[in-house]
């Protein structure tokens, strides 16, 4: 992953609480087994009537907000089943952090595997944000990891966390801004793990070995 320190741009509100991963990515898409054009099908159902047309009633699909960055939510975004593919979607499609007062632990999860920062900030300062995306796509706000804190120029400030476990919230921070997932973190560690494997007792009969 690539390091993220700052994230800069529109603001898109979906003011709707539990809000599921099927929600976000459908099952009937599951089907799929590439791990690129998920942005395709994000929020598909909502996006798209039933005949394919676009709706004008979400808020995707109103000018201003198709390039939009920061996704505000309501409560426990990302509930239901573990889905990875939700994060794929929300990240492909151009969404770089969501800020919500709580998310799905799963959920959550998955965004520090995939580059998305999940921004965890009091139900109130996420309404007073909601409000203010929803006069119009000209909101563009910054999530700033290294102050942990988001601003928009128009003078709202607030902190954050990434996580609400102080010590989480630290470690996580700084995988994101140094772009590490499990895998990569492992990875820095193979001379700790081969020199573990290479002095470790072998239980294996060594007629048999």
């Amino acid at each position: 992953m690539e390091p993220i320190e700052k994230v800069t741009g529109v603001a898109m509100p979906l003011d709707r609480q539990n809000v599921d991963t099927d929600a976000i990515v459908p099952a009937r898409f599951l089907r799929r087994i590439e791990r690129t054009g998920w942005g395709e099908v994000l929020f598909n159902d909502w996006r798209y009537k039933e005949d394919g047309e676009p709706d004008p009633s979400f808020v995707l699909n109103q000018p201003g907000y198709e390039k939009a960055k920061v996704l505000i939510a309501g409560r426990n975004f990302g509930s239901g089943s573990s889905r990875e593919h939700a994060v794929w979607a929300l990240r492909q499609y151009g969404f770089r952090a969501i800020i919500a007062s709580s998310l799905a632990d799963i959920f959550h999860k998955n965004c520090f595997e995939n580059g998305v920062v999940p921004v965890l900030m009091p139900e109130e300062k996420v309404q007073e944000l909601m409000r203010a995306a929803g006069e119009g796509p000209a909101l563009e706000l910054t999530v700033d990891l290294k102050a942990c804190e988001v601003s928009d120029g128009r003078g709202f400030r607030a902190p954050f966390l990434v996580h609400s476990d102080p010590e989480t919230h630290g470690f996580r921070r700084a995988t994101l801004m140094e772009g590490h997932d499990e895998i990569s973190l492992t990875v820095k560690r193979v001379d700790d793990i081969e020199a573990f494997e290479k002095n470790r007792p072998s239980y294996l009969d060594p007629a048999t070995a």
